[in-house]
This record gives structure tokens, sequence and C-alpha cells, in this order.
């Protein structure tokens, strides 16, 4: 992989955002690399384009195939295991709401229903308060998991087409 300068700034720069977004710093970087990689990469030249063990690169590539956005290919003649990302941005950022929805979103919906289920069970002002705030975030958490199942049904083509439309259709919504 050559490390051009507009390689090695993406690649930190993504490195950086990485805690942000809940991302250990090298996973975000290694798939930078490999995101921007013109053909699939050995695990051997990301440990030494990005200078971090080798034990290290094993450990992310496993994170990165357990998210769904990268994949392991074989050379003809090479034994080693070569590591590609996903190349569609829509796509892949399209697996990535995935599993943070399977991962955060699903879980807190899961554990929102024990609650309401637990309140409802109490008696008293404080377990109505209680009931009445955990339904009302239950109800968001629903809404948004239905809204994401409609957006997330639609083709490609047809939810780029609708989120390039955001400004006309805040500029609608703000008429009604």
């Amino acid at each position: 992989m050559n490390m051009t300068p507009a390689v090695e700034r993406f690649v930190q720069h993504w490195g950086e955002m990485g805690p942000r977004w809940g991302v250990n710093r090298s996973v975000a970087q290694v798939h930078a690399l490999l995101y921007l990689a013109p053909e699939p990469v050995p695990a051997e030249d990301i440990a030494e384009a990005l200078g971090i063990a080798r034990s290290n690169v094993s450990m992310c590539l496993k994170e990165l195939q357990g998210w769904g956005i990268i994949r392991v290919t074989r050379n003809r003649g090479d034994r080693r295991d070569h590591f590609a990302s996903l190349q569609d941005v829509w796509e892949l950022f399209r697996v990535v709401l995935d599993e943070r929805k399977k991962r955060e979103v699903d879980p807190t919906l899961q554990v929102l229903r024990e609650c309401l289920e637990l309140a409802d069970k109490g008696r008293g002002a404080t377990n109505e308060i209680v009931a009445t705030r955990l339904r009302a975030m239950s109800g968001f958490f629903d809404t948004a998991s239905a809204w994401y199942h409609h957006v997330r049904a639609l083709p490609l083509p047809a939810l780029k087409a609708f989120l390039k439309t955001g400004a006309k259709l805040r500029g609608w919504l703000a008429r009604s």
C-alpha cells in the first residue's frame, strides 16, 4: 500500500474520528487504509503501513469482519489472507447503520420494554412518573426503529434520492 500524503491524512483523520464513533483508533485506521487500497491487502502490509503490531492488526480485522465491512480474499499462489473494504460508500454506511441498530437500538428497546413491565407492576406516584417517561422513551425508539425499517427497505437508488431531497422535504414540512 502506497502511503501517499492523501492516504496518510485520511487514515490519520479516520483514526481520530474512530473513538468519537465508539470505535478503537487502530480499527478505524485499518478500515481507512483498506477503504483506500486499490486492491486487497495482507495483514503484514497493513501492520507495516500503519506501524502497528501484527497482533493488533489481527484483532482489528476480526472486528471489522464482525461489522461486515471488510471481506477476506485469496490471491492465486499466495497463501496469505488479503483484506478488502466495501467500496460503495452508501452500502458501507448502510451496513454500519444495520450493525449499530442491532448492537445499540435493539437491546435498548428490549430493556425499555422490561423496565415498563416492572414500572407498571409498581404502585405509587413515583412509579407512574417513571412509567410515563419510559413509555415516552420507548415510543420514541419504536418510532425511530420503524422509520429505520421503512428507509432500509428502499433500494439504494431510491434511498440516495430520498436523502438528497432533504432540504425540499424540510421546506414542505415547515409549510404544513
